[in-house]
């Protein structure tokens, strides 16, 4: 029911379980989430597969030196019963806990530095760490 919920538990179980890759459903959401945490180096590559009907993305998970996986713990803070949005000034107060949040803006997928410099707010998706 919540798909995005299902992609970042995905990626946390996968890099837990310290496979290669994850592979699930596309969307464009999906995708640009998949893009911010590649920027932040929570994940390695990653790739739209498929063609049409069939398309899915694949994503290159990331390990420290010592084989500890990169995402540690993920929390999913605006859920489809109940939306939490931020202003930029609860942005600013709260970019300092721990971890990456990030937020679905009017300029796109932005993570909580992000949509402190560019001064926007938005709905907040999850944070990661």
């Amino acid at each position: 029911m919540d798909p995005i919920a299902d992609m970042v538990t995905h990626l946390k179980n996968t890099n837990v379980a310290r496979k290669a890759s994850a592979v699930f459903p596309y969307s464009n959401v999906k995708m640009a989430i998949a893009s911010v945490l590649e920027r932040e180096k929570y994940i390695g590559a990653v790739a739209k597969k498929g063609k049409k009907v069939k398309k899915l993305i694949e994503v290159e998970m990331l390990y420290g030196i010592d084989g500890k996986p990169k995402i540690k713990g993920v929390r999913r803070i605006s859920k489809p019963s109940r939306r939490e949005y931020y202003s930029v000034h609860d942005v600013g107060a709260k970019r300092h806990s721990i971890g990456t949040l990030l937020l679905s803006t009017p300029k796109g997928i932005l993570t909580g530095r992000e949509a402190y410099t560019t001064k926007v707010g938005g709905e907040a998706l999850f944070r990661i760490w």
